[in-house]
C-alpha cells in the first residue's frame, strides 16, 4: 500500500479546522477591536492631568542623605509628586519603587485601606462622595496582569455612571490602572478573548504559555495544509456547498490567515531567539556615569530647581531627575529644563560600547522603522546610534535627557518584521495612513473570518455524522 500524501493533507487540514475554526474566528473578529482598544489602562496624558500641584517650599528634606539611607549609590530616576498632599520622593530602581515624604524624609508604610480611598478621592475629587473600597489584590485579578510590580493593590470603586474602578499600589500610593465598564468590555471582545487572558487561565503562566504556543502552532499548520490543497487544486473547486466558499475564500485569504497566526505564534518567544529591545546594564551605566559624584551634585542643583521652576505659565505637577555622565538632569511635567549636548551625547555613545566602532549617528525628529510609537508617547527627538559590532547594534538616545531608551540589533530588527510587520501590517507606508490601514486590516480580517466561519456548518455537519455512527 503506497502512502497518499493527498489524502493525508486533506486529512490533517479538516480534523485541525473542525477543532479550531471557532478559535480562528475569535482571533480574527477580537483582532478588529483590538485596533481601537486593548486593556483598560490609565492614559500618561489622564495621569498627568489628574496629579495635584507640586508643593516645592515643603520639599527640602535632604534628597542625597535619604538616597544613601535607602542603601544604594542612586536610583535609575527619582520621581517628585505629591501625595496625600505631601511632597514625596520615589526612588525608581528597576521594578523596585521606594517612597519617601519630601518633607520630613519619613518613609511611606503600606497603604491602608482608608488611605487608598484618600488617594482615590485625589485622583478624582468629583467622585469624592460616592467612592467605595472594593478589596485588597494580593495577587491580580483581570486587569492587572501587566502591572505586576504594583501588587499589592487596592481596588477602589468611583461609584460614577461608567462603574469606573482605580487600583492604588499598596506600596508607592500611585493609581496604577483604571478602567470603565465600556473599557473592560470592549477587553473582554478584544484583548481578553484574542490572547485567551482569562484570569484563572493566565494566572498558570507556563501553562497559558505552552497552549498559546502549541494552539498557534497548530494554527500554523492548518493554514499550511489549507494552502497546498487548495493551490494543488486550483481554481477549480472539486467541492459543492459551503466547502466550495470556504476552498475559495480559503485560497484568497489563506495567506495572510498564515502570516497572522504564525507572527501571533513569534510574539511568544518559543525558540527564545527575540529581544526585548532592552539596553544592557553596561551601556545604561556609560550614560548615566559615576552616580556617587552625581549625589554629590544633587542637593545643590535641586535647590537651584526649586528655586527656578516654572511657576506663573506653568502647574508644576511633578519633577524627575536622571542622570548624564554623572550629573542629575531634571524634567518638568515630562519636559527637560535643558537638553544635553550634542557632543556629549556622541562621547557618551561611543563609551557605551568601546569594542565597537560609530558607523552612523542621526538625529531623529520622529519615528523611524524601529523606534516608533502609534499613540507618539515616546521620546521624541532621539539620536541614533549605529554600531560594526557583530550583532549590528543600533542605540536609540533620548537627546534631551541623555538616556539610551531602546537597543535594536540584527536579530531583533528581523523580528520586528516577522512579528509587527505581518502581525500588525505597521509597515511605515500603510499604519501612517489612516483610515487606509483600517479599511485594509479590517477587510482582511473579514476575510479571515469568513474562511473559518465557511467551515463552521461542515464541521458541525461532520461531527453530527460520526456521533450518529458512535453512538447507533
Amino acid at each position: 500500500m503506497t502512502f497518499d500524501w493527498r489524502r493525508a493533507v486533506v486529512f490533517m487540514h479538516r480534523w485541525l479546522g473542525i477543532a479550531g475554526c471557532t478559535l480562528f474566528v475569535a482571533w480574527f473578529a477580537s483582532g478588529i477591536v483590538m485596533m481601537y482598544a486593548r486593556m483598560p489602562e490609565l492614559s500618561p496624558t489622564e495621569r498627568q492631568a489628574r496629579l495635584p500641584p507640586l508643593d516645592l517650599a515643603h520639599a527640602t528634606s535632604g534628597l542625597a542623605r535619604l538616597v544613601r539611607e535607602s542603601g544604594r549609590d542612586a536610583p535609575d530616576r527619582i520621581v517628585v509628586g505629591m501625595l496625600f498632599g505631601r511632597p514625596v520622593y520615589r526612588l525608581i530602581s528597576g521594578r523596585q519603587t521606594s517612597v519617601v515624604f519630601a518633607d520630613d524624609g519619613a518613609r511611606l508604610e503600606p497603604l491602608t485601606p482608608e488611605q487608598a480611598l484618600v488617594a482615590a478621592r485625589e485622583f478624582a475629587p468629583e467622585h469624592a462622595a460616592t467612592v467605595r473600597y472594593d478589596g485588597r489584590l494580593a495577587e491580580p485579578d483581570q486587569w492587572a496582569f501587566e502591572h505586576l510590580a504594583a501588587l499589592p493593590m487596592h481596588r477602589v470603586a468611583l461609584g460614577d455612571a461608567d462603574d469606573s474602578s482605580v487600583y492604588v499600589s499598596e506600596r508607592t500610593g500611585e493609581i496604577v490602572i483604571e478602567t470603565t465598564a465600556s473599557s473592560r468590555r470592549l477587553a473582554y471582545a478584544g484583548a481578553i478573548l484574542h490572547w485567551l487572558y482569562w484570569t484563572p487561565f493566565r494566572r498558570h503562566g507556563v501553562v497559558w504559555t505552552q497552549s498559546i504556543i502549541w494552539l498557534s502552532g497548530a494554527g500554523v499548520v492548518t493554514c499550511l495544509l489549507g494552502l497546498v490543497w487548495g493551490v494543488y487544486t486550483g481554481l477549480k473547486s472539486p467541492y459543492r456547498g459551503w466547502m466550495r466558499w470556504h476552498h475559495g475564500v480559503g485560497l484568497v485569504f489563506g495567506g495572510v490567515s498564515l502570516a497572522w497566526v504564525f507572527s501571533g505564534l513569534l510574539s511568544m518567544d518559543p525558540w527564545g531567539l527575540s529581544s526585548d529591545g532592552a539596553p544592557t546594564s553596561a551601556q545604561r551605566v556609560a550614560f548615566a556615569g559615576d552616580r556617587v559624584r552625581a549625589l554629590n551634585d544633587l542637593d545643590a542643583r535641586w535647590d537651584d530647581v526649586r528655586r527656578h521652576a516654572p511657576r506663573d505659565s506653568t502647574i508644576v505637577k511633578e519633577i524627575e531627575i536622571t542622570w548624564f555622565r554623572g550629573a542629575p538632569q531634571f524634567s518638568v511635567n515630562g519636559r527637560p529644563m535643558r537638553a544635553v549636548d550634542r557632543d556629549d551625547l556622541m562621547a557618551v555613545a561611543r563609551a557605551a560600547m568601546p569594542d565597537a566602532a560609530v558607523t552612523d549617528a542621526a538625529w531623529l525628529d520622529d519615528y523611524d522603522s524601529y523606534y516608533y510609537d502609534r499613540q507618539r508617547r515616546a521620546a521624541l527627538p532621539v539620536m541614533r546610534v549605529r554600531y560594526d559590532d557583530p550583532a549590528r547594534t543600533w542605540l536609540y538616545i533620548d537627546a534631551q535627557r541623555g538616556t539610551v531608551l531602546r537597543k535594536e540589533d540584527r536579530v531583533s530588527r528581523v523580528d520586528r518584521w516577522l512579528y509587527h510587520g505581518l502581525h500588525s501590517w505597521d509597515f511605515p507606508f500603510l499604519y501612517r495612513r489612516r483610515p487606509l490601514w483600517d479599511i485594509l486590516l479590517i477587510l482582511l480580517s473579514l476575510g479571515g473570518i469568513s474562511s473559518a466561519v465557511t467551515a463552521l456548518v461542515p464541521a458541525w455537519r461532520r461531527l453530527r455524522r460520526h456521533a450518529r455512527r458512535l453512538y447507533s
